[in-house]
């Protein structure tokens, strides 16, 4: 076992095909330590070169509610009025800090994608 930091894409690239090498390793052996390891500099080095940005709240309340199974009527015994429910959907209302919390609360959006502007 041979494993050093990824600095660079090629290093990226070699671990990747490591971790495959490696992949169904059995746990406590030297090839399943090699796989922890890789795993853990491969998921540090992704982070930084390639970070994946929160998404828009709007957007996100929106894939909660087809997950769901929500419609705009159940969004706004969540937040408030049908017509509350709307302005916020088509971006002519900002979301409040109670809306936040009941979206939060009750659909299990995360907050700090809500309090995003847009």
């Amino acid at each position: 076992m041979k494993v050093r930091p990824i600095k660079t894409e090629k290093d990226y690239e070699q671990a990747l095909q490591r971790l495959e090498a490696v992949f169904d390793a059995r746990l406590n052996s030297v090839d399943g330590d090699e796989l922890d390891i890789l795993t853990i500099l491969i998921d540090q080095y992704e982070q930084s070169h390639f970070p994946i940005d929160l998404p828009d709240p709007i957007e996100a309340i929106k894939f909660r509610m087809e997950q769901m199974g929500y419609t705009q009527n159940d969004l706004a015994d969540v937040i408030g009025l049908k017509s509350r429910a709307s302005e916020v959907l088509n971006r002519k209302r900002k979301l409040s800090l109670n809306m936040i919390r009941n979206l939060h609360d009750k659909m299990n959006i995360p907050t700090e994608v809500l309090i995003q502007p847009y």
